[in-house]
């Protein structure tokens, strides 16, 4: 299941003032902090699990969410936050910004 508290639901609506709604999509990115959830628009697939949250549609792939349940958005006023019961590791690189690791080398 995926939640979308209020704050999240507000800033989402706030994004789509004016505009044409479209779905979002919740998917595992990788950085520099190392692997974590986020956001960004997209369109259903055949292998998704979609959940209307307010009049927003959010995707997730299936085999993902069953490992990623329960997934809470949330907004906390510096960002949109995503937790799950997935345990993505901290990972990263120790050198960022020195030029040796992976970031920015």
């Amino acid at each position: 299941m995926i939640t979308v508290t209020q704050a999240a639901r507000k800033e989402v609506a706030k994004y789509f003032d004016g505009k044409e709604k479209s779905p979002v999509r919740l998917f595992i990115t990788s950085g520099c902090g190392g692997p974590s959830l986020a956001m960004a628009l997209d369109q259903p697939k055949e292998a998704d699990t979609v959940f209307t949250q307010g009049d927003v549609d959010y995707i997730m792939e299936t085999e993902l969410l069953k490992k990623a349940q329960p997934v809470t958005v949330d907004y906390t006023g510096m960002g949109f936050n995503i937790s799950s019961s997935l345990e993505l590791g901290g990972g990263g690189c120790s050198s960022c910004g020195t030029g040796g690791g992976c970031c920015g080398s």
